[in-house]
């Protein structure tokens, strides 16, 4: 899988060409964390948004899965997106092992996917904001 992305600035936002595959990759922790929350107070503790924040972002990401397309995202949707990919591995932890069959059964992508997508992310903002 492909995990390295380009952004650049455009004003507060940032613009970027995704693939499919890793747009789907958001969509997987998104939906996850999403599901897996009790309530809309821990949701937001953990994404820093509430469900209707993540489904919104959620659908914009959504699409025909075929192709790669063009995105503009916010640092705020961006921060969404980066703290759900960092925040799916630990619910797949069991008498403090990680199960990486049952994370790639659930989501899947391997663990090591979205840990390159989640370091990708920071990597593209801080290479789009370094004058």
């Amino acid at each position: 899988m492909r995990t390295r992305i380009k952004l650049t600035r455009a004003g507060e936002a940032f613009r970027g060409r995704l693939t499919a595959t890793q747009t789907d990759l958001m969509c997987e922790a998104l939906s996850a964390l999403e599901g897996w929350a009790s309530t809309d107070e821990t949701l937001t503790v953990q994404l820093g948004a509430g469900r209707e924040e993540v489904r919104r972002l959620y659908d914009r990401l959504q699409g025909d899965h075929k192709t790669p397309r063009e995105f503009t995202l916010t640092a705020r949707e961006l921060h969404v997106i980066h703290a759900a990919i960092t925040a799916v591995a630990p619910m797949f932890l069991s008498n403090r092992a990680f199960s990486e069959e049952a994370f790639y059964n659930r989501t899947g992508f391997f663990r090591e996917n979205f840990d390159a997508m989640a370091s990708s992310i920071v990597g593209a903002v801080s290479e789009a904001t370094t004058p």
